[in-house]
């Protein structure tokens, strides 16, 4: 039909164009080495934020979870296949903590009434690969979006940032009656996704799409901002962000610069920025567009012995999208060069 653009040809335009990022400052190049089988869903926006559980025992036998914001949350080995499939729609970020005898519990953040956010807890059986569905449980108003967690002593801490950016601290009870109470209420001033908590202290951070990073002390109910959306470190849309610690207080804070397809590093706790990188084509293809990441240090097996880096590819060369994986001792190393 005349003026007409078959859908085919309008994924591959807008992924070409995708390509073509805004001009951030210089950033080195590393390369995953391996990837993730895609999303089932065929669609341009659709995976988006991963978790990593390291198995102590046997660290090449790891598990990522991770969401397809249309479908549900996938289970995925280090070698990228696909270990296990839980249908869920309108899932977006996912994190998880392990609490000891109440196993590994997953949270995701359930925008599936726009008006309700709400919390879906899942609890992952480590031997299987497999998520068992615990229940659902209301987060406040507003459309769910960012979410992460952290244990306190025997309890689990979630905390929600919905598109409103009205971020929340909640304890969550398990066991048969599902419950959440509210600790805390904060506020950024736009739209935020972006959530990483420091395990050693409770330091909250929060990434502000187009603003930046904010930080919220343990019980303050006023943040700030520790670095800014500057069209050079970070780049707009500023979506994941990856907490690495490293002694009593420092460690690296990694966020993704959408906007010119790059992520930034700071360190901690000082927030000094560290260096900038992209993930660029070499036996696997590049990234682009990422929404979700996450890090974590250790032995992960012979493919990434000093680390993990994960980071949601937003063009996957038109295909669906997936997950790259990036040893973080390569990061590490090319950052001090």
């Amino acid at each position: 039909m005349r003026g007409s653009i078959s859908l085919a040809a309008l994924a591959a335009l807008t992924a070409a164009c995708a390509t073509v990022p805004a001009a951030g400052d210089p950033a080195v190049e590393v390369f995953a080495v391996a990837e993730t089988e895609p999303v089932r869903t065929a669609d341009l926006d659709a995976a988006d934020d991963p978790a990593i559980w390291r198995n102590a025992a046997d660290p090449a036998q790891s598990l990522i979870v991770a969401t397809d914001k249309k479908a549900g949350l996938y289970v995925y080995g280090l070698d990228g296949k696909t270990r296990s499939f839980t249908a869920h729609p309108a899932l977006n970020n996912v994190d998880l903590v392990d609490m000891g005898a109440d196993g590994v519990i997953v949270f995701a953040s359930d925008r599936s009434d726009l008006a309700a956010a709400g919390i879906m807890l899942y609890g992952l059986d480590t031997a299987t690969a497999r998520l068992i569905e615990l229940g659902r449980v209301a987060s406040g108003p507003g459309e769910g979006y960012g979410i992460c967690g952290t244990r306190r002593g025997d309890a689990l801490i979630v905390y929600t940032a919905p598109k409103s950016g009205r971020i929340g601290e909640w304890q969550i009870t398990l066991g048969p009656r599902l419950a959440a109470r509210e600790l805390r209420t904060m506020q950024v001033s736009s739209q935020p996704e972006g959530c990483a908590v420091d395990h050693r202290d409770g330091t909250l951070y929060i990434g502000e799409e187009a603003g930046g990073i904010w930080r919220f002390r343990t019980g303050q109910m006023t943040g700030e901002v520790v670095a800014k959306v500057d069209g050079r470190a970070l780049v707009a849309d500023l979506e994941g962000l990856a907490l690495v610690p490293e002694g009593e207080t420092g460690g690296w804070l990694y966020a993704s610069s959408q906007g010119d397809n790059a992520y930034m590093r700071y360190a901690l706790p000082g927030m000094t920025p560290a260096g900038r990188f992209r993930i660029a084509r070499g036996t696997i293809g590049s990234v682009e567009e990422t929404d979700g990441i996450e890090a974590m240090r250790g032995d992960f097996g012979p493919a990434f012995p000093g680390g993990l880096f994960i980071a949601q590819d937003g063009v996957n060369d038109g295909k669906p999208q997936n997950f790259k994986l990036v040893p973080l001792g390569a990061i590490e190393a090319a950052l001090v060069r």
